[in-house]
């Protein structure tokens, strides 16, 4: 009788890349639902924290909605710490809002993780002022 040994899981560096991959090919709710627990907390920036995947996933799509044109975005770096389940994602972004201010927004984003999904994540902001 031949056994199969199961395929190990990704390591959390490879799952947040692979988190990242799909945000940047404009799967941003598709890496929401496959990479973020249902018991997720998230902070943004200094806002009061969200609790649970269906808010975050509210505030994603509100975001988004404030959104009129992407002009690129990217990783500047990325790392994991494989023995406590944490990662962080240096990234930046280029848009123009709604009401025509454009920015780049630049943010740091650490997550920790439960198995395979995030269960706390908390992100840090660099923003210009969009009154100058």
């Amino acid at each position: 009788m031949t056994t199969f040994k199961s395929q190990p899981q990704m390591s959390y560096l490879q799952q947040i890349k692979d988190m990242y991959a799909m945000i940047e090919a404009g799967q941003s709710m598709e890496a929401l639902e496959k990479y973020y627990h249902d018991d997720v907390v998230v902070i943004d920036g200094t806002s009061a924290p969200r609790n649970g995947k269906g808010e975050q996933r509210k505030a994603v799509e509100q975001w988004f909605s404030m959104v009129k044109e992407f002009h690129g975005s990217g990783v500047d770096a990325i790392t994991a710490n494989e023995e406590t389940g944490e990662t962080s994602v240096e990234s930046w972004m280029d848009v123009t809002f709604q009401d025509g201010n454009r920015i780049k927004m630049e943010e740091v984003g650490v997550q920790k993780w439960q198995g395979d999904k995030i269960i706390h994540e908390r992100f840090y902001y660099s923003m210009p002022d969009m009154g100058q």
